[in-house]
């Protein structure tokens, strides 16, 4: 059974097409990027997305397996609640949500993602809002024992930002950053979604 598309996003695509024409991206890498366009209709993003070897199927695999989803900010979490709820049920965590009070000298962002961490290190991670969460995380995978299944560095921003996602692309996890300045809860959602999708329609083939 595959999720159907409404009329008006089945066109969207159809203009997308149009106007990307011919692109170098795989099929499941040119689901993800059309859906951030449809959600931000800012071409740009099909510059700034990278994609580390394996990301997909990484996320497509822990998907099925129904790993939780840890977002950073609560917009997040529910741009992709709909889609989570028809499909596999993952727990759907919000970081900030984790922690009524901040701790002297951090936000109630980055404490909170750094306990999702504890609790679900194989967790797909979705970072659309908050860059001092996205630098947390990035300070602890490369000596932890278990890494992730998807890092999703999306942070929108002027003070920070640049710096998480460079520490990002250093950090051996699979990953998909947006590169740049641009971001945002939106396209963090959208990323989840296009991948939900993907690993939904995996799950009926197989």
């Amino acid at each position: 059974m595959s999720l159907p598309l409404h009329p008006i996003l089945k066109q969207s695509f159809a203009v997308i097409d149009r106007e990307i024409g011919e692109h170098n991206f795989s099929p499941a890498e040119y689901a993800v990027v059309r859906r951030v366009i449809h959600s931000t209709a800012d071409f740009e993003f099909a510059q700034l997305i990278k994609f580390s070897p394996g990301a997909i199927a990484s996320a497509i695999a822990a998907l099925g397996r129904r790993v939780p989803i840890v977002t950073d900010v609560g917009m997040v979490k529910q741009g992709v609640a709909s889609l989570v709820a028809q499909t596999f049920g993952n727990e759907l965590v919000a970081a900030v949500e984790q922690v009524p009070v901040a701790p002297p000298g951090k936000t109630r962002t980055e404490t909170g993602l750094l306990q999702c961490w504890q609790l679900y290190p194989d967790a797909i991670f979705a970072i659309g809002n908050a860059p001092t969460a996205l630098l947390a995380l990035c300070a602890e995978l490369p000596s932890a024992p278990v890494k992730p299944a998807l890092v999703i560095g999306a942070p929108v921003g002027f003070v920070s930002v640049l710096e998480s996602k460079a520490a990002l692309a250093q950090t051996p996890v699979s990953q998909i950053l947006v590169s740049g300045r641009k971001g945002g809860s939106p396209v963090a959602a959208a990323i989840v979604n296009a991948l939900i999708i993907l690993a939904w329609e995996a799950s009926q083939e197989s």
